[in-house]
């Protein structure tokens, strides 16, 4: 049975956010853009029209402008949801993971970032195509001497079921050791994901497997994030064990995002049993690249 009076309450909070804020699915047909100029200056509105000399942008604060294509440094694309107060609020850096849990959300296609925990942990993703990417890390132990690297590949597929409401997912962890023959094992692993990168829920199902054989009893990942403010999320990623000893793994933490890079600060600590314990403390940082 798995019992734990310090992380069940983390759970219920994400869940009453996102029950009590459901996601709009039906959000309006018009496309916003993010317009930057050479100069520094940001624009936000419909593109009415453009040419290869000039976009004509709707505002809402200066109306309709027209802006030269030699004075754009760059154009995107922004969900409605990023408009806050009338103020952007950029997208999530770090949007599919929380701490090393991954979600239903998929990178899109030329996108991708790499991350480090505590150093030694090195992970890239990196989306092929809208629904796919690809991912790989390893332990540089090599740069002390050692024989033998610990490596990971992470291959994902990601499904929007419904418009930014519903993804579903299906991937693994598959990982070795360079410098030994000892084969490969890891985790296959599924999950869906309601609500979007600002704010959401996971459940999902790990099967381990090694040596040739799948386990029979899943891993039970439940994990949350929730945008508290322009440039901060509140994090929580568990794990449950049934049938075993352990009953499971929580964890609670941060996410301090300002755009460009997302450093993540948690701690993590057994579900029960360890009243006096506070935890181990989860740093990270990841910084996005490509499109």
């Amino acid at each position: 049975m798995i019992r734990s009076k310090h992380v069940l309450p983390f759970l219920f909070f994400f869940i009453a956010l996102i029950v009590a804020n459901p996601v709009n699915a039906d959000a309006q047909d018009a496309e916003l853009y993010r317009i930057e100029t050479t100069n520094g200056n940001v624009f936000i509105g419909e593109i009415r029209s453009e040419n290869d000399r000039e976009v004509i942008l709707l505002t809402e604060s200066l109306g309709e402008i027209t802006i030269s294509r030699e004075n754009i440094r760059s154009i995107t694309k922004i969900d409605e949801s990023n408009i806050r107060n009338g103020r952007y609020w950029h997208e999530n850096p770090h949007a599919t993971r929380y701490l090393f849990a991954p979600n239903a959300l998929g990178l899109k296609k030329g996108q991708g970032y790499y991350q480090n925990t505590w150093i030694f942990f090195n992970n890239v993703d990196y989306g092929i195509s809208n629904n796919i990417s690809i991912g790989g890390g390893l332990v540089p132990v090599f740069l002390f001497g050692a024989a033998s690297t610990p490596f990971w590949i992470t291959p994902k597929v990601s499904i929007p079921v419904s418009r930014d409401n519903l993804h579903i997912a299906g991937g693994a962890i598959i990982g070795g050791i360079f410098g030994e023959d000892t084969g490969g094992g890891g985790i296959f692993y599924g999950t869906s994901t309601i609500g979007h990168s600002d704010k959401n829920l996971s459940v999902g199902l790990g099967y381990g497997f090694g040596g040739g054989d799948i386990s029979d009893t899943p891993v039970i990942n439940i994990s949350g994030s929730i945008r508290v403010a322009k440039s901060l999320y509140l994090l929580s990623e568990n794990y449950f064990f049934p049938g075993t000893e352990i009953s499971g793994l929580g964890s609670f933490g941060a996410r301090w995002a300002p755009g460009n890079v997302a450093v993540d600060f948690a701690l993590v600590r057994p579900l029960a049993g360890t009243a006096s314990f506070i935890g181990v403390p989860w740093l990270s940082v990841a910084i996005p690249f490509g499109r």
